[in-house]
């Protein structure tokens, strides 16, 4: 009975670039040559949703990333040079930040250091919620405004880790906040490992040697800063977490109030402005309306386009749709700028304070006059947000006015019944419209080169258009108090400046730029504390393996939490194409006083399968085999793809290969530092292979890469073609009869899936996971409270 039980099978239409499986559920993302994102779960290998590429993020997905709670999905795109964060519910792109070079790999990793000064930040840092309201959900976005604020996620300190070329190097606090840019680092990143305790970071690199000739090499670069100051780094990357979040929050709410505008602009280019274009006479129009107020009458023509254009259902109907397309504006402003704002203002308050506390923050680089920039410029947003306020306070009142006595203008002329509580005009009424027409019917210079003979409805659209030049219309500040003051006044720090002539879009944009000013300074800071601690040059990249994905390629990096440790496995093809090697660093880089540089092992493939009710088990004695790919499945066992290496065997075996006697491994290396691992070679002890019965061949299948998760005891093996993918369970055997169910189910979601597009009606919800995504056939069974509980908890 062979080890492990297949659950799904597939082959799929495009080539897979990128594989991950889900920290926490039985999900892997799968990302293709065609820049399409896609979540397939366990059973049968069900696709829950794919994200197709986009202009606006790019096609060339080179990276993938799970954050450690499994609710976000962060993959990079090489020909946009942008990182995407992606929310994992209902495959919505939350947040994207661009990159100076194009990301080759990331790593996404929590840490597991306690203190006690952290547990008392795990229970404070939601003070927030005492002093500022609950941000409101914003209108047609209810799900995605929801979201945004899970990308704060869990409280406890997670790092993304991005890697490129010529040693590009960028640290993510919770995947948002930019926490160090690191310098120093030689060739094309290929693979990244951040350690759990923050003291190192290992990088495996391919740097052009002197003869140009590409050799990998491990480097481990001190983090001893961020370690030292753990607590300092938590608190002060949470609060520009909140404040990176907030950010993207107020732009969704400039987003929703520019839709309510264009609604606004829709409705008028139906109606008024085409009004205005189709009267081809001498006079103005807003000089036949204002006949119209000042002596009830107006020109035939005036008259007819009115009644026909227009109509009385029609002005009615624009009247109706322009207020209400106000009134969400005025709520948006009211709700969420507003509300965006003051919370804005308090955290950068709150940093301000952590900025004054020198002692602590200082080495991290945060700077009290910067933080006091950009306080500056969140309260002039503010200010610009409550002028728009105003503004639209006033053209709703000359709107209201205007279509008021319109409507009333044009009944008379039907000769209609006119309610009479609409027939009464006060002086102020009067006033509103002579206001409303000489705002909007306008024709001076100023409007002319924007506007021409259109209709204009400037008034508050201008405090909307993303654009640099000053306002058409700025607010009359005459009789204002505040600026007949003295300049001395004016210019108290205490006071923020208001801006009158720039629009909402310029002031938001201001604000932004000086908030990531104030955000960049610790980055570099922290940066420039990392230092290489160890390099080593290990082998020259085989010819063989040029034209391979990169990203499945070994070396493969693991961090053992427990023992504090770096491990990277690896092959040296043309070395010892039947051998697999393993180095071991601590990581903390100032454990060890010593020159020699960490312990270096191998593992020797050439060794038989012991399987007792095989009959051939004699023969499988001579079976030398060769590692297609290795991953860490957990601290204490490998996941390899094997290759008979004869030429009449070329059968590919799914193994696990425990590393208790490898690890144990009392013999030392000495490492010649002026010799790379390659030319060494030799001196490294080796072990036997030890396989038991934990392996299985993989029949009918040109296998040739795998994914893991020891976690949820998964395991996907994808073919050297990149389309053939298996999915297996790893902590239960196979059975035949189930062995061949599962492949019929496979079969029949293969021809549903051909019949689907991308968001066809056969893809789920992530929330529809059966029982919580948790094996059918698990060894340790759950009941169904069990279950319901979990999943509960999991989508909190």
């Amino acid at each position: 009975m062979p080890a492990f039980r297949q659950v799904g099978e597939k082959q799929l239409p495009n080539p897979v670039l990128c594989m991950a499986w889900s920290p926490k559920r039985d999900l892997i993302a799968l990302a293709n040559t065609t820049g399409e994102l896609l979540l397939h779960r366990l059973n049968s290998f069900q696709r829950v949703w794919s994200l197709p590429p986009s202009e606006y993020t790019g096609k060339e997905i080179t990276a993938l990333a799970w954050r450690p709670d499994g609710k976000i999905l962060a993959f990079s795109l090489a020909d946009t040079k942008q990182v995407v964060l992606c929310g994992v519910e209902k495959a919505e792109i939350l947040h994207v930040f661009p990159m100076q070079n194009p990301v080759t790999c990331m790593h996404w990793m929590e840490v597991v250091e306690e203190s006690s000064a952290l547990s008392s930040f795990y229970n404070s840092e939601d003070e927030s919620k005492l002093f500022l309201p609950k941000l409101p959900t914003l209108p047609k976005s209810e799900e995605k405004s929801d979201e945004i604020m899970n990308l704060l996620g869990e409280v406890r300190l997670n790092i993304l880790v991005l890697g490129g070329d010529a040693g590009f190097v960028e640290l993510y606090a919770y995947g948002m906040y930019k926490i160090a840019t690191l310098t120093g680092v030689s060739g094309t990143c290929r693979s990244l490992s951040l350690s759990s305790d923050l003291k190192s970071l290992s990088v495996i690199t391919e740097v052009r040697s002197a003869d140009n000739n590409p050799e990998i090499c491990y480097i481990q670069l001190d983090t001893g800063l961020l370690s030292d100051c753990l607590p300092e780094v938590t608190r002060m990357a949470r609060k520009f977490t909140h404040i990176s979040t907030l950010l993207q929050y107020l732009h969704l709410s400039l987003t929703c109030m520019c839709e309510a505008w264009e609604d606004i602009l829709m409705q008028m280019d139906l109606r008024l402005t085409k009004f205005v274009q189709e009267k081809n006479t001498s006079t103005q129009v807003q000089d036949e309306f204002l006949e119209l107020l000042l002596w009830g009458q107006s020109s035939p023509e005036l008259q007819a386009l009115l009644m026909n254009q227009l109509t009385v259902k029609g002005l009615k109907k624009l009247g109706q749709s322009i207020e209400s397309s106000y009134s969400s504006i005025q709520k948006l402003v009211i709700s969420h700028l507003q509300s965006g704002s003051e919370a804005l203002l308090y955290h950068l308050s709150e940093v301000k304070g952590m900025s004054l506390w020198k002692q602590k923050f200082e080495p991290l680089g945060l700077d009290s006059a910067a933080i006091e920039g950009a306080i500056t410029a969140v309260g002039s947003f503010s200010l610009k947000a409550n002028e728009l306020l105003q503004v639209i306070d006033k053209s709703m009142k000359n709107f209201k006015a205007f279509f008021r006595w319109l409507y009333v203008a044009m009944l008379r002329m039907c000769e209609e019944h006119i309610p009479p509580e609409l027939n009464k005009m006060t002086q102020k009424d009067i006033a509103f419209v002579a206001d409303f027409l000489s705002e909007h019917f306008s024709e001076n210079e100023e409007l002319f080169d924007r506007k021409g003979k259109y209709f204009n409805v400037e008034r508050v659209g201008q405090y909307l258009k993303d654009e640099d030049e000053d306002l058409v219309s700025p607010p009359n500040t005459k009789g204002n108090q505040w600026l007949t003051k003295s300049q001395f006044t004016l210019k108290s720090p205490l006071l923020f400046p208001s801006y009158p002539r720039k629009s909402l879009h310029f002031v938001k944009r201001m604000m932004e730029n000086v908030i990531e000013q104030c955000l960049q300074k610790p980055a570099e800071v922290i940066g420039k504390s990392v230092k290489q601690a160890v390099f080593l040059p290990l082998y020259t990249v085989p010819e063989s393996s040029e034209n391979t994905p990169r990203l499945f390629e070994l070396p493969s990096l693991w961090n053992d939490k427990k023992a504090k440790m770096h491990y990277v496995l690896f092959c040296m093809p043309e070395i010892s194409p039947c051998k697999l090697y393993l180095l071991r660093k601590g990581t903390d880089p100032n454990r060890y006083i010593s020159v020699i540089v960490g312990v270096v092992m191998s593992i020797d493939l050439s060794h038989h399968l012991d399987n007792a009710e095989d009959d051939n088990a004699a023969a499988q004695s001579n079976y030398v085999y060769s590692c297609l790919d290795a991953r860490f499945y957990d601290d204490e066992m490998l996941t390899v793809v094997l290759q008979g290496s004869e030429e009449e065997n070329r059968r590919r075996v799914l193994a696990q290969l425990p590393l208790a006697s490898t690890l144990s491994c009392e013999t030392e290396f000495n490492w010649e530092p002026n010799l790379r691992l390659d030319q060494q070679s030799g001196a490294i002890p080796c072990q036997e292979l030890v396989l038991g019965n934990q392996w299985r061949e993989l029949e009918s299948m040109k296998a040739q890469f795998v994914a893991v998760n020891g976690i949820r005891k998964v395991a996907c093996v994808l073919s050297a073609n990149l389309r053939h993918i298996r999915v297996f369970e790893m902590d239960v055997e196979d059975e035949d009869e189930e062995g061949a169910e599962s492949q019929n189910v496979s079969a029949d979601q293969d021809g549903l899936e051909t019949s689907m597009t991308s968001q066809g009606q056969g893809e789920e919800s992530v929330e529809a996971e059966d029982e919580a995504g948790e094996p059918r056939g698990a060894v340790f069974q759950k009941t169904e409270e069990h279950l319901e509980s979990e999943e509960a908890l999991g989508l909190s």
